[in-house]
């Protein structure tokens, strides 16, 4: 993913000493779109249809409507490098639960504990801020390190959706997983703290 300086304005919501969270901007479309047709995240996220600009235009204008998504790009705290991105979505005031999704765009970025500290920043901000009790996620049976990562955050296994995806000419399980505002504080509380960058 090519990679655009975020303007002065622009906040960043969320950070760590390493990375840091924030909106999406009109010019972040061109570093975005092609990251939809890279192979392996296509792969490791069961994408199935392809997108047009205009369609991720689209999107991401009306996620910025939308009162039950928060979607923000992934920054290197170092030189700005956008290296992915993170979403909380269909977030319910009455049940407060939502869904959490994520995707690390290249490799070289990959296994290197970023993915582990958006989520955390982003659990945090869900529980802490957005009062939810509820955050759960989807992921496909083969991807085993991200389900290594999502236990070890504290997310617990609650079922499997059988044969959920058809990719590749196979048939793959969905694993149904999900953590607790109690589990996360009692996990997690003091350590997001202790990383977060003191404004």
């Amino acid at each position: 993913m090519s990679q655009p300086t975020p303007s002065p304005r622009i906040p960043r919501l969320l950070e760590t000493k390493r990375i840091y969270l924030r909106p999406f901007e009109s010019t972040d479309v061109d570093a975005y779109f092609p990251g939809l047709f890279d192979a392996e995240m296509r792969r490791l996220t069961g994408t199935q249809n392809s997108f047009t600009r205009p369609q991720v235009e689209r999107y991401i204008e009306n996620a910025a409507q939308d009162d039950s998504r928060l979607m923000l790009l992934i920054a290197l705290q170092d030189n700005d490098q956008v290296i992915g991105d993170i979403a909380l979505m269909d977030m319910h005031t009455k049940n407060r639960s939502a869904h959490i999704r994520i995707a690390i765009d290249n490799t070289e970025h990959q296994g290197k504990g970023y993915g582990s500290e958006a989520i955390l920043l982003m659990l945090d901000y869900g529980f802490g801020t957005c009062n939810l009790h509820r955050i759960e996620l989807e992921v496909y049976a083969f991807n085993q390190r991200a389900i290594r990562t999502y236990e070890k955050l504290g997310f617990q296994r609650e079922g499997v959706k059988r044969d959920a995806l058809y990719y590749h000419h196979q048939y793959h399980d969905a694993i149904q997983m999900s953590i607790l505002e109690n589990e996360f504080r009692e996990r997690h509380v003091s350590n997001v703290s202790n990383q977060s960058v003191e404004s």
